[in-house]
């Protein structure tokens, strides 16, 4: 990068950040202030390390309180782990250095592993218990007796920053997880209304599509956000439950309003006053002010709007020209809006569970934790990649003996566990890069000119507040947080404050190039060593979407309606970092997703359906061999062959079933076909077997 670039990259940042809101302002002043407080008692505790108090309440800094608890109890299990490993490992194997450094690595890579198969926070705390064990077992080199008073050290400053964090994070006008539900709920809300009111009126095509993302990843951020709720107090542990249940009926609904958008509803009698209704409903809660102040009203209209759904219109052919003679159409675009209409009105629902929480969770309401996709293979590549790294990087310093080596080791250690899991390592790897290396003339400047010249704590304040003030405002903004926490930590890790600061150059630049070179060396890791493309990784969760869809088609035991819906949106939830970058076909890619899922809750009404006793068994014969043609389908065509007749078939069988039969069972049937044919020729390659 030469000096222009980092200078116009320097000047972006800053331009940026030049309106921080008030929480903002609260959230830097508070973490700034956390950490002077860590610093002073790490001082006044004579601990050997006390920048690492300081530099906790950093990394564990979080706009809610909640976070700060999630964050710093799994830092604190990682850091016990990692140091429970480095004693084992450096007792067990610290006669020979080979042998110490290979289990070290094996280490990191068996935490890595678990890392990427876990979610933050708690990805968070496998990764740091590996190289925890490689920050505390590398100091100890060569004299293991030493081995436990640098863990115990450890542990110490990291517990003071964490409780520094936690008690400023809950005392000093705190912003709670529980409260940011609330918020992030009702704004979702409202995106959802404006959503669906473009969706219904044919609005603008990439605004919908922004708004679609936007409301996926805020649904994700929903979920994470009931772990850091229960972690504030016992008494909001009954909250999980309408936020889970809550997750799943918001995602309904954005589902439904998709395909009412992607089939809109030709000019019908029975047709046009849901769907106007619904326009006006959702156009007035995305306008009005305060309008998710009282649900009731809402809650009242839509309930109208699903009972008028619901009724079987009496479809007269010839209502004239221009109006749809097509009464499976009819029916089928009926049953989406009332899906929708009822989804809205239990997220309206789940919004006052959550404004107005039960004392106590009900027995009967509590329900399975939501299920994940897990990539087993690309946590293989990461925990492969972080162990051989480390190991290379520590073979290189066994062999030259380079002191300064150790810094590098260890960084290349942190950097590739810690990033593993991300859609782009390389991209998170330079931000920490650019972070630390933008840190460095600021420490120089601080550490190794100002504070030796003026010692004292005060002038440590005047010197480093602020630097550290705006870096905090920097980790309080989303598109800055990875560069402003890099920054913030590694200045810390630079000027390694203590009471009695000395000028020494040549130490201080020598473990600054160290620690430079251990991220370089990572990123180059992530560029050859078991490079990912995460076309790879897309295809094995698409493939992953199809086998949901053949099992719903086939198996005997069909799961519950919200466990396959949590399992389908977390899938989508991992393809959205990984299509950020892909343009149109990314965005392929993620409306065939969200299509899957209707496709999914569609195949679970038929299979419903064919239970029934109701259901004529000619009926039910052509509901299975429809299934059985699909699972093939999903299972074993690709990109490229000839498409089969699947979609063909299912708008055959539901024009027969709606010629055989008026009854409103009937006809919800020929609907589950009209919409799984629907889902297939929109999408037709995310229904085949692979992408190229």
């Amino acid at each position: 990068m030469t000096w222009a670039r980092l200078k116009d990259g320097i000047g972006t940042r800053i331009a940026g950040l030049t309106r921080p809101t008030r929480s903002d302002w609260i959230f830097a002043l508070r973490t700034v202030s956390a950490g002077l407080i860590a610093l002073l008692a790490a001082y006044a505790l004579k601990l050997d390390h006390p920048q690492w108090a300081m530099m906790t309440v950093f990394i564990v800094a979080q706009p809610v309180a909640g976070m700060v608890l999630a964050k710093g109890f799994y830092r604190l299990l990682g850091t016990l782990a990692g140091a429970l490993a480095a004693i084992g490992i450096t007792t067990v194997f610290g006669a020979s250095p080979w042998l110490l450094v290979t289990v070290l690595a094996i280490w990191i890579g068996i935490c890595t592993l678990v890392s990427s198969l876990l979610r933050n926070p708690e990805a968070y705390g496998a990764a740091l218990a590996g190289y925890t064990a490689m920050i505390i077992g590398l100091p100890a080199f060569g004299q293991p007796h030493l081995v436990v008073d640098l863990a115990l050290a450890r542990c110490a400053e990291i517990v003071l920053g964490i409780v520094c964090a936690a008690l400023t994070s809950r005392l000093i006008l705190p912003k709670l997880a529980a409260d940011a539900i609330v918020s992030r709920l009702k704004r979702s809300i409202l995106d959802l209304a404006a959503y669906a009111d473009g969706a219904f009126s044919g609005g603008d095509a990439e605004r919908l599509a922004g708004l679609h993302r936007k409301l996926i990843g805020d649904v994700q951020t929903l979920g994470e956000m009931r772990a850091y709720a229960r972690l504030e107090g016992p008494s909001l542990a009954t909250r999980a439950y309408p936020v889970r249940r809550t997750i799943g009926q918001l995602l309904s609904a954005l589902s439904a309003a998709r395909a009412l958008h992607a089939h809109a509803a030709p000019k019908n009698a029975a047709l046009i006053p849901v769907r106007s209704e619904l326009r006006a409903l959702v156009g007035e809660l995305a306008a009005k002010p305060g309008a998710l102040d009282d649900t009731a009203p809402w809650v009242a209209r839509l309930d109208a709007i699903v009972y008028k759904a619901r009724q079987m219109p009496d479809i007269a052919a010839g209502q004239g020209p221009g109006h749809d003679n097509d009464r499976v159409g009819t029916v089928t675009r009926l049953t989406i809006a009332a899906d929708f209409a009822e989804a809205m009105q239990q997220v309206l629902r789940g919004l006052d569970a959550l404004r107005s929480p039960s004392p106590r969770a009900s027995r009967e309401r509590r329900q399975p934790a939501l299920v994940v996709h897990r990539d087993y293979r690309a946590a293989s590549r990461n925990a492969v990649r972080a162990a051989v790294a480390t190991l290379l990087v520590a073979a290189f310093w066994l062999t030259t003996k380079w002191s300064d080596a150790a810094g590098t080791v260890i960084l290349v250690a942190v950097v590739s566990s810690l990033f593993a899991a991300r859609p782009d390592p390389i991209r998170s790897a330079w931000s920490f890069f650019e972070g630390t290396l933008l840190a460095l003339p600021f420490a120089f400047l601080v550490g190794q000119l100002a504070l030796p010249a003026l010692p004292g704590f005060g002038w440590f304040m005047v010197f480093v507040v602020p630097i550290l003030v705006p870096a905090a405002l920097g980790m309080a903004n989303p598109r800055y947080i990875g560069v402003a926490t890099a920054f913030a930590i590694n200045f810390l890790a630079f000027l390694s404050p203590h009471q009695a600061m000395t000028y020494d150059p040549l130490p201080f630049l020598a473990g600054s190039a160290s620690i430079l070179v251990g991220i370089l060396l990572a990123i180059g890791v992530f560029a050859v060593v078991l490079p990912a493309d995460p076309w790879v990784t897309i295809n094995r969760i698409l493939q992953a979407m199809r086998e949901d869809l053949a099992r719903l088609c086939l198996h005997d035991r069909l799961p519950r309606r919200s466990a396959f819906e949590s399992l389908a949106y977390d899938r989508i939830n991992q393809l959205m970092p990984l299509l950020q970058n892909a343009g149109k076909e990314g965005d392929a890619v993620l409306g065939g997703g969200i299509a899957a899922v209707t496709a999914g809750l569609e195949i679970l009404r038929l299979r419903n359906a064919q239970q029934s006793s109701t259901i004529p068994s000619e009926t039910a014969l052509s509901m299975t061999n429809f299934l059985r043609g699909l699972a093939r389908e999903l299972l074993f065509r690709r990109p490229g062959e000839p498409r089969t007749a699947t979609a063909t078939v299912a708008r055959q069988y539901a024009a027969g079933i709606a010629e055989r039969s008026d009854a409103a069972e009937m006809l919800q049937i020929a609907a589950s076909l009209r919409i799984i044919a629907a889902a297939i020729e929109d999408f037709p390659d995310f229904f085949a077997k692979d992408r190229v």
